[in-house]
C-alpha cells in the first residue's frame, strides 16, 4: 500500500508572543507546519477548521488553561485522538499528574531544550500515524481481495515493530521482547482453546503492552536503581496512558482494541493487588491475564539494570511457587496450568528469539 508523506501539521497555543516565536522557530526548522493561537477559546476554533497532528498547549493560560483545555479536547469523541504535549515551568509532582490525568501524552518543562522536544514530537506523531492507520484497518481490509489479507496483515505487523522501535523507549522493552511476549501469548491463547481470530488478534496485539511507556520522563523510565514512591505512581501511569494512545474505546481494529485492553490491564492481579484500578479475577480481560504470565516470565529471564538474568529454571519457580515479590495467587489458575504445560515451550521461544549480549 503507497504510503503518501505529508506535512504534519503542530498547533501552539500561548499566551505569550515570544514563546511561540520561539517554539514556531523550533518546529519550523524541523520541516513541521505550524498553527498558533494565543488563547484556549482561539485554538479550539483552529482546532474545528484544521485538525492538527499534534498540539503543543502552554499549561498557564488565563480565562481557559492548558489543564481545562486538554480536558475538553479529550472528552470530545473528534479531538480526542490528537496527541498533546504540555509545555509547563510546573515541576511539582501535583501538575504532572493533573496533566496525565487530563489526557496529555506528553510534557515539558521550560526553559523547552530542542533535542527533547523534537524527540517528543517526532514519537507522538509517529504513534499517532500508526493509530491512524489502525483505526481504518478494518475498512481497509473490507475492500482489499482475499489474497492480500496475509500481505496486508505482515505490513501491519513490521510497521508496527518499527514503530514501537522509534519510540525510543531505550529500556530493553523492544525488539526481541516484543517478538517473543507475542509467541508466549499465542501459545497460551491456543493452549486455552481460543478461537482462530482471538489467537490471532492478542499475537498482533500484545506488543503493544507497554507502549504507555512514551509518556514516562526519561528519568524515571531509565533509573537504574528503585524508584521513589512519587516516581513510581509516575510509572503506574503508563498502564492508562497505552490505553489512551491505543484509542481508549475509539478504534474499530480489533487489534488496536485489543492492545488498548491490555495495555491498561497488564498489571492487574488475580487476587486484586494489582493496578491501576484493582481489578480481581475474572474482572480482568483475559487478553490482560494471558499477557500477565508472559510478560512476568520475560522480565524473569531478562537482564535489568537492577537484576540479573534469571535461568528458566529459577523463573518457573518463581511464578510456580513464588518468592515473596510474585506468588501464584497473582495469575489466573487457568492460565498458570496452561503456562505449566506450555513450560518447555517457553524456554524454546525465550532462547530462540534471545536478546544479543551488549
Amino acid at each position: 500500500m503507497d504510503m503518501k508523506v505529508t506535512r504534519k501539521t503542530i498547533l501552539i497555543v500561548d499566551d505569550e508572543a515570544n514563546n511561540r516565536t520561539y517554539l514556531d522557530t523550533l518546529l519550523s526548522s524541523e520541516g513541521y507546519a505550524t498553527l498558533q493561537a494565543h488563547d484556549g477559546k482561539m485554538a479550539l476554533e483552529l482546532i474545528a477548521q484544521h485538525q492538527p497532528d499534534l498540539i503543543l498547549l502552554d499549561a498557564m493560560m488565563p480565562v481557559l488553561d492548558g489543564f481545562e483545555l486538554a480536558s475538553q479536547l479529550k472528552s470530545n469523541e473528534a479531538t480526542k485522538v490528537i496527541p498533546i504535549i504540555m509545555i509547563t515551568a510546573l515541576i511539582d509532582r501535583n501538575s504532572k499528574m493533573r496533566a496525565l490525568q487530563c489526557g496529555v501524552e506528553e510534557f515539558v518543562t521550560k526553559p523547552v531544550d530542542r533535542a527533547e522536544l523534537w524527540i517528543r514530537v517526532r514519537n507522538l506523531l509517529r504513534l499517532k500515524e500508526y493509530n491512524d492507520f489502525l483505526s481504518n484497518y478494518s475498512r481497509t481490509l473490507e475492500i482489499q481481495v482475499e489474497e492480500r489479507t496475509e500481505q496486508l496483515l505482515t505490513s501491519y505487523f513490521d510497521s508496527m515493530f518499527s514503530i514501537l522501535r522509534a519510540a525510543e523507549f531505550r529500556d530493553k522493552e523492544t525488539g526481541d521482547h516484543i517478538h517473543r511476549i507475542a509467541f508466549f501469548c499465542k501459545e497460551l491463547s491456543a493452549d486455552l482453546g481460543m478461537s482462530t481470530d482471538f489467537i490471532d488478534t492478542i499475537y498482533h496485539a500484545s506488543p503493544l503492552h507497554d507502549v504507555g511507556k512514551i509518556g514516562i520522563p526519561d528519568h524515571i523510565l531509565l533509573k537504574p536503581g528503585a524508584h521513589t514512591a512519587d516516581e513510581w505512581e509516575i510509572m503506574k501511569t503508563h498502564a492508562a496512558l497505552g490505553n489512551s494512545i491505543l484509542g481508549h474505546g475509539k478504534s474499530t481494529s480489533p487489534f488496536t482494541m485489543m492492545g488498548a485492553e491490555i495495555a491498561l490491564n497488564h498489571h492487574e492481579r488475580w487476587n486484586g493487588t494489582g493496578y491501576p484500578n484493582g481489578l480481581k479475577g475474572e474482572a480482568i480481560p483475559l487478553s490482560a491475564r494471558i499477557m500477565v504470565i508472559s510478560d512476568v516470565y520475560d522480565a524473569l529471564r531478562s537482564k535489568r539494570p537492577y537484576k540479573t538474568a534469571f535461568t528458566h529454571e529459577h523463573a518457573m519457580h518463581i511464578i510456580l511457587k513464588g518468592d515473596g515479590r510474585t506468588r501464584p495467587e497473582h495469575f489466573d489458575p487457568m492460565v498458570l496450568s496452561a503456562f505449566a504445560r506450555l513450560a518447555e515451550r517457553f524456554r524454546e521461544i525465550f532462547e530462540e528469539h534471545a536478546d544479543l549480549p551488549e
